[in-house]
């Protein structure tokens, strides 16, 4: 094996060697200007081989650009032979895109272009594998200072097209309303059609990221078999590095928040009816567990809806599972402190804290939670609708089991419940007319303060913090690439570098793609 050292003139058969390359008996090693050797292996017995490895025999491996198969006149190859090789290369299915440093800046507008346009009908996470395919090539075929300005120049322009998108959607759908003029809610199916292009970015960028992380660190390995852990240019290539992951770390934590708005935003108008619903109305037989959408009580179907919609965009888009969990967590939450919100609130100045009333909502949320938990929804959603739950369960007690009860026994029962939130219940349950909450509800002195200070509303600012994946990236690099439409795009990409090459020779010079020869 050979290894140049950082910036080294070394060339190997001929071509600048950047990266680790086996030796080959017959190779020819060039060493700065003036030196020339050729290397024998003096373990191996007999002659070398016929023909120096440095004389192409076969149409193989490729040097940077697609162009490379007719840039060679001197290496006996036949013009037949080179052009069959370089429509091998073209029209092939291997996940390889080979480009020159000088068409980087083209190539990555151009799939970041196609991309955000939706044009083409590429797998969920083609643009991530395209982009991938760019770090590859650069990471194993270019000079190592290539790479970090690779992934600047890579991450600015999705967070430009991310930045795009959300204001072409804020456009559309902005806060502010005219006076007089209604908001329009949300409906899944256009929550759904908005938001599907900023899960894709997501999904695209978490598997991406994922893949510039393991990258980088083998480009600190390498740096660091060499030697090279301290070298001040070493240092500022991994500074580089750092800020491109950030931007990219960035475009998901952006994409995540305006996903979750837009949900939550069309969630805000569809949950009320879980507390005012009556699921036993016209004597309809209450659905089971895993029944469909359609099954389920009117009052439930628009919340359902929303879930049902972000459940099959994230599964179409291939997002991360730890992002779908976590997509779904914030929607929980945001669902059970808007819920328990509103629960709070309808007590104050109306009866509605009764044993028939709590039953109800007791059922619409049993049928939220079974209708989840088919999904595969149901440890997450029972996580974080516990509040909510143990609130409606303290309200469903039968009014004589709930008088025989102390202060101190439902503080054990309910510990989920603030002492303000468990006081405001009790203190406006509808025990009967002229009836008030008896003495052994009072709190004690010493919880007193907890009960007079306390809010009993829900923070909407303690939703649990984003955690990005940890692992291996999910993007398919290895193998033929079996999907034609992402066949098609790197088969487009290549005729596209090779005609960038062509438009820098003379008219005279120039050729057109080579068609590759029938079987």
């Amino acid at each position: 094996m050979v290894r140049p050292s950082r910036g080294a003139p070394v060339t190997h058969n001929g071509c600048l060697l950047l990266r680790e390359a086996e030796l080959h008996p017959g190779d020819l090693l060039g060493l700065g200007e003036h030196f020339l050797f050729m290397y024998k292996d003096p373990r191996a017995g007999g002659s070398g081989p016929a023909r120096p490895p440095w004389l192409p025999s076969r149409p193989g491996a490729a040097p940077p650009g697609p162009g490379w198969a007719f840039s060679c006149r001197l290496c006996g190859r036949g013009l037949q032979e080179r052009g069959e090789a370089l429509a091998a290369y073209l029209d092939g299915r291997e996940p390889v895109l080979r480009f020159r440093p000088r068409e980087e800046e083209a190539l990555l507008g151009e799939i970041v272009r196609a991309a955000a346009s939706g044009a083409g009908d590429l797998p969920p996470l083609g643009p991530a594998t395209l982009l991938a395919l760019c770090v590859q090539h650069s990471a194993r075929e270019l000079e190592l200072g290539h790479l970090p300005r690779l992934l600047g120049r890579l991450a600015r322009l999705i967070k430009e097209a991310v930045w795009e998108k959300i204001k072409e959607i804020g456009d559309r759908q902005p806060e502010n309303h005219p006076e007089g003029v209604p908001e329009e809610p949300l409906t899944p199916e256009a929550v759904s059609v908005e938001l599907r292009p900023l899960i894709l970015w997501m999904a695209n960028t978490t598997e991406l990221l994922s893949f510039v992380q393991e990258k980088v660190l083998e480009m600190e390995k390498e740096a660091d078999q060499e030697g090279l852990s301290s070298d001040p240019q070493l240092c500022n290539d991994l500074e580089l590095c750092d800020e491109a992951l950030a931007l990219l770390d960035e475009v998901i934590m952006c994409t995540f928040q305006q996903s979750v708005y837009y949900l939550t935003k069309t969630l805000y108008s569809t949950l009320p009816a879980l507390l005012d619903s009556n699921p036993f109305t016209a004597g309809a037989e209450l659905p089971g567990p895993g029944a469909e959408l359609e099954a389920m009580p009117p009052g439930l179907r628009p919340t359902l809806g929303v879930f049902q919609a972000a459940l099959e965009l994230t599964s179409q888009c291939e997002l991360h599972p730890d992002l779908v969990s976590q997509t779904f967590g914030y929607l929980f939450f945001f669902s059970n402190a808007s819920l328990l919100n509103s629960l709070m609130e309808r007590g104050q100045g109306r009866p509605f804290y009764q044993w028939s009333r709590a039953v109800q909502i007791r059922t619409n949320l049993d049928l939220v939670l079974d209708w989840l938990q088919g999904a595969g929804l149901g440890d997450i959603a029972t996580e974080f609708f516990r509040k909510l739950s143990i609130a409606v369960n303290l309200l469903c007690v039968p009014r004589t089991s709930l008088l025989k009860a102390s202060w101190s026994s439902l503080r054990t029962d309910y510990p989920t419940l603030t002492p303000a939130q468990l006081h405001h219940l009790l203190s406006h349950y509808q025990l009967g007319p002229g009836r008030g909450p008896p003495p052994a509800w009072d709190p004690p002195p010493a919880e007193r303060d907890a009960v007079d200070t306390g809010d009993i509303f829900e923070s909407f600012s303690s939703h649990p913090p984003l955690i990005l994946p940890l692992g291996s990236s999910r993007l398919r690099l290895t193998g033929l690439v079996t999907d034609d439409a992402l066949h098609r795009e790197l088969r487009r990409l290549r005729r596209l570098l090779w005609d960038l090459e062509q438009q820098e020779l003379p008219a005279n010079h120039r050729h057109g793609p080579p068609v590759a020869a029938s079987p």
